[in-house]
Parts: C-alpha cells; structure tokens; sequence
C-alpha cells in the first residue's frame, strides 16, 4: 500500500531481452537468451530428442544380459545393437584373466600415463605394434580422446581436409583443432576427386591433415584408401584414418585366408595392403576386443612428441586394469583362435545380407562386414518402426535424423559372434514381417 491506502504498483519486471547487452570484446554477436538459438538447436534434433524420451530401445536401461539376449524391465529381447564383434565380452578365457591382474595391480593405478606406466601398458604397445606392422603404437583410453587431442597436435593451423560423412568424433577433434587456428575444409563422402580438387584450389599450407572414417560406422563400408594415400603423398599431406570398427575384424589377406575378411584382424590398412607411409591409423579395442582402450599407430618419434602435448597422457586417468587384462587376453585369443571366430562371423553376417536380398530389403553394405544399415522409405516412420521391432523381441541401433540423413534414417543391424543362427532366423522372419507393414527402401531390382 502507499501512503494513502491503495495499491502500490510494481514496476513491471525487465525481461532478458530488455537488458542491454554489452559489446564483445572480439566483436562477434553475443549469445543471449532471447536469440533462440537453443530453441533453433532443440527444434533440429526433435527427432532425436523424442525418440530418446519415448522409445524402448533408445536410453535403455538393460536388467540383465545371457549371451546375446538382453532384459529390459520384463521383456527379453536379442541384443543387435552391440559391437562386441567378436564376443570377446562373452569368452570365458578372457573373463578368467581379469583376476591376477587386478590382484597384482589394483583395480586402477591412477597415475597419469606421463608419470607411470603398469607394465601392461608396454606390452599392450608392442604386441599391438607387431600386429598391426606398424612403426609404434600409443595407447589411450578411447578413440574420441585421441580426435579430440591429437587431431589439433597434427594440424596446427594448418588445414584439415575432413571427409563429409567423417564420424562425429573426427568431427568434434577437428572444431578444437578450429579453435586452435587450424582451417576445416570438408570434401565429399568417398569422393577423392573432390578433395584433389580443394588441395588444387586452395593455397598450401603446413601442415595438411586429411581426416576420414575406415570401416564406416553406418554403412559398414569402406573408403579407397590407396586412393586417399596417394593424394596425401603427392600434396605433402598425412592420412588421419578411424578404424575403429574395422580393426578386429579385417586384416591381411592370405592364400589360405578361411574367409573374405582376411587374418588377424590387423585393420583396414593391412587388409587394402597399403603402407602407414603419410598416414597414421587410429583404432580401438572397445569394439571387437571389448576393453576400454584405444590405440594410434605412428612414427616412433611422433608419439613421443604427443606424450607431452596429447593430454590424456598427462592428465587423464588411465585405463582400468581390468581392460588392460582384457585386452592381453585379447591378443591371445585373437593369436590362437581369432580366424575361426571371424570365418563364423562372416558366414553368420552373410546369412543376414543374403536373406535381405531375397527380401527385397535395401542395405547401403556392399561390404559383406557385419555392420548392416536398414534405412526407411519414409522417415517419419521411425518411432513405429523401432516399437515393432522392440515388441517383436529385437533390439537395434535407432538411427534418427540428424544422427543420420533424413533419406538414410532407419536402423543399425550389428551381427556379433555371439549371437547364434537360430537368432538370425528370428531376426530374419521379424524383418519380412516388417517389410510387409513399412516402407523400407528396396533393392533396385525389385523397387516398383
């Protein structure tokens, strides 16, 4: 009240956009609540966004895992979405390894790898260095530690020449390498034209990195390197591959090789037959060997300049020993029994590819591994397709827009050596069932 008994007015409040921004000291437009620019970012991933909130098989919590058959709440389901390649979190051998390593080492030494390194670690290098061929390994905790640290080391301010459809890892480790000073130019997917055609067109610059997928992690397709290589050698640049779902799996190809994904799973480059000369490789082992590890093939001298400047080998915790064990007993078992297991992972991934065929159900794979991508016909049809397949006791990788273009949304089918023949037929008569109620994408022979 004032001082004559009536209603005292409030002034009314300031809203956000009423307050006067102040000029940036770089004099580039400021962010402010009132641009929207958080509402433009929800609005482009609303696919995404309602999916994860509503959907069964996206931010799921999993019960209970036997083999390849996982519980969520009370409903099993065969697990499609995992990328335990080669089963290897399912093989007993490598479970019984775990025990005398963390009984020697603890659970997890947490020195930085700069101030020391448990045994394992060395030996997980050099093993790796001799599978691979390579001149030198380092080893850190994940792939998207290596992008996000490495790639800005590389590059400088110089230019990164980035595949279009590079994963979205790459893709991160190249916008630090652009807040560092480095210039992001992007080439087409699979199009080593093009990018000839940028390096032509745009001044030299030192250095130059060209950054691009191995085995795709959609199409499971993957790129010309002997191409790229030689773009990267005459230009004066360095070849940036992810391998990061084709080491494990491909590897050099032999007379006596027992399937068409050759030995030894020693990566996309010893499967091409091409050289680490202008190249370095980035792998993982969080896929086929499941251990939380990753690992960067390259010149001896370059990895010891990234153990000062790289920072997750100053300042990340490292690995836990667990996966260090892991993936020791990896490397055997991959020594010992890894071609069998890949020949069985072929011929299961075959029966699939083959039974799609016959379908009429397109896929982009023209690979024959083991990733298999079902795109829709219709986008829009994502959420019933994926409440289809969950209640029919299948459960996939959802890839919505803007993971995925609109006209490649669909969903992941990752065939594992674990999961059984019996699975695939199961998998096999829901996918027929599915064609009959949704418009997926048809193989040309047959589309109308």
């Amino acid at each position: 009240m004032d001082d004559h008994g009536s209603p005292q007015r409030r002034a009314p409040r300031r809203r956000a956009s009423d307050v006067p921004t102040p000029p940036s000291p770089n004099g580039r437009p400021r962010r402010r609540r009132a641009d929207g620019w958080l509402d433009r970012w929800m609005r482009t991933v609303a696919d995404l966004d309602r999916l994860k909130d509503s959907h069964p098989m996206l931010d799921a919590t999993i019960d209970e895992q036997v083999g390849r058959r996982i519980r969520i709440g009370d409903r099993w389901l065969t697990d499609w979405a995992s990328c335990n390649y080669l089963g290897f979190d399912l093989d007993e051998e490598i479970i019984e390894s775990i025990p005398a390593y963390v009984s020697r080492w603890g659970t997890h030494p947490s020195w930085s790898r700069l101030l020391g390194n448990p045994r394992p670690y060395l030996e997980i290098e050099e093993r790796t260095t001799e599978l691979l061929g390579s001149e030198d390994v380092l080893v850190l905790p994940t792939i998207t530690h290596i992008h996000l640290s490495v790639i800005p080391v590389l590059v400088g301010d110089g230019t990164l020449y980035l595949d279009g459809r590079a994963h979205k890892t790459i893709y991160d480790g190249a916008m630090v390498a652009a807040g560092h000073g480095a210039t992001v130019v992007r080439f087409r997917h699979e199009d080593p034209e093009h990018l000839e055609e940028l390096l032509r067109a745009n001044p030299p610059s030192s250095p130059r990195v060209i950054a691009l997928d191995g085995v795709n992690s959609m199409t499971g397709n993957p790129p010309d390197l002997a191409a790229f290589l030689r773009i990267a050698r005459e230009y004066d640049c360095l070849l940036y591959v992810d391998d990061a779902h084709g080491f494990g799996v491909v590897g050099e190809r032999a007379p006596d090789e027992p399937c068409a994904y050759g030995i030894r799973g020693n990566s996309i480059f010893r499967h091409q037959g091409v050289s680490y000369d202008h190249a370095v490789l980035v792998g993982g082992f969080s896929k086929a060997y499941s251990s939380l590890l990753a690992f960067i093939a390259l010149p001896s001298q370059l990895k010891n300049t990234l153990k000062v400047l790289a920072p997750p080998y100053l300042y990340s915790g490292p690995s836990p020993v667990a996966s260090l064990a892991t993936v020791l007993a990896g490397l055997h078992v991959n020594a010992t029994r890894g071609d069998a297991i890949r020949a069985d992972l072929a011929r299961k991934t075959r029966r699939l590819l083959d039974a799609l065929h016959r379908l009429g159900i397109h896929t982009p794979n023209t690979s024959g591994y083991p990733i298999i991508e079902v795109p829709l016909a219709n986008h829009e049809e994502i959420d019933a397709v994926g409440r289809y397949l969950f209640e029919r006791g299948q459960y996939a990788t959802m890839a919505a827009y803007p993971l995925v273009p609109k006209d490649e949304v669909g969903f992941r089918i990752q065939v594992t050596a674990a999961n059984t023949d019996e699975q695939i037929d199961e998998l096999v008569d829901v996918l027929a069932s599915l064609r009959d109620h949704f418009q997926l994408e048809q193989v040309p022979a047959l589309a109308t």
